[in-house]
């Protein structure tokens, strides 16, 4: 259920600013943190989290520690949420197939 773990972490508004953040493209955290209300090491431990949850994934160019969006850590979130709207899809189409008029045969 990694879904679940994924919205738990996104539940947390500041997590999910850093996690928007990097929607632009890879940053390093410097980056990242400007203008947000908490600290660099604070904007770390949320990137940790979001690493352990396979959102976020990093590598290193010297010393700075660069970070991007695993797009794959949300393909269960998005199958999830997909799912409803297969459902409510079908739903509309029985509904449809249910109350149209019975055709006449000849």
């Amino acid at each position: 259920m990694a879904y679940g773990s994924a919205l738990a972490v996104l539940a947390d508004p500041t997590r999910r600013q850093v996690f928007e953040r990097l929607r632009a493209g890879p940053r390093p955290v410097k980056l990242i943190a400007a203008g947000l209300p908490v600290s660099r090491p604070a904007v770390s431990q949320h990137l940790k989290v979001l690493k352990d949850a396979g959102l976020v994934e990093e590598h290193s160019e010297g010393v700075r520690r660069i970070y991007s969006l695993r797009r794959e850590g949300l393909l269960e979130l998005r199958a999830w949420l997909d799912s409803f709207w297969d459902d409510a899809l079908e739903a509309f189409k029985l509904e449809a197939e249910r109350s149209a008029p019975a055709r006449k045969t000849r």
